[in-house]
């Protein structure tokens, strides 16, 4: 079984996976994954080359600052460094023997669409929470946390794609809510083995 964890920046997601790693599942990081095959997959290289230009690497290392000045000039260019990271990122993941993956922007980046998930699912938490959160995890200020918020699918149609919820507001309990995501996965995967 593939399950895949989603859920908007601040609602807590690493929090889940570390609660799922206490028990013993390791949990695929696709924005880890995706900064480190920039840096080792050729194939990848390549592509963003030819895509940005030549010097958005430097004696083989990543030029952060080229990139990301090639994102923020248009959607289009950002569409397309995604047409190239995102293939390589599902292609890494299918390689590998994690059968969970945790993603941001599962649905937006079109990811869901890349690889097979028998599950999904929302990590969720308040605005509020989550503002208060990336305004003290990434010492930015309010207006940009919003921005990076709004950028992203509401969490509303996020958790409405979703099979399952975890509700992260620091008052609801998560571990319990792990466990009973662990159940219901276990339950689905017999039914699906019945069919």
């Amino acid at each position: 079984m593939k399950i895949a964890i989603t859920g908007g920046i601040g609602s807590g997601k690493s929090f889940v996976c570390r609660e799922l790693a206490k028990r013993g599942i390791e949990v695929y990081d696709c924005d880890a994954a995706a900064k480190r095959l920039m840096r080792s997959d050729e194939q990848l290289q390549t592509a963003l080359k030819l895509l940005v230009g030549n010097e958005v690497y430097a004696d083989g290392v990543l030029q952060k600052p080229v990139l990301a000045q090639f994102l923020l000039a248009s959607e289009t260019n950002k569409l397309a460094v995604n047409d190239v990271v995102h293939p390589a990122v599902a292609r890494d993941f299918e390689q590998s023997d994690f059968d969970w993956l945790e993603s941001a922007i599962l649905f937006e980046s079109g990811f869901i669409h890349r690889t097979h998930f028998d599950f999904v699912v929302c990590v969720t938490a308040p605005e509020e929470v989550r503002i208060q959160r990336v305004m003290a995890r990434d010492h930015i200020d309010r207006s940009r946390t919003l921005e990076w918020i709004r950028a992203q699918m509401s969490q509303a149609e996020v958790a409405a794609r979703c099979d399952f919820e975890i509700v992260n507001d620091g008052k609801a309990d998560v571990a319990r809510q792990v466990n009973l995501l662990l159940e219901r996965v276990e339950e689905w995967r017999k039914a699906a083995e019945k069919d």
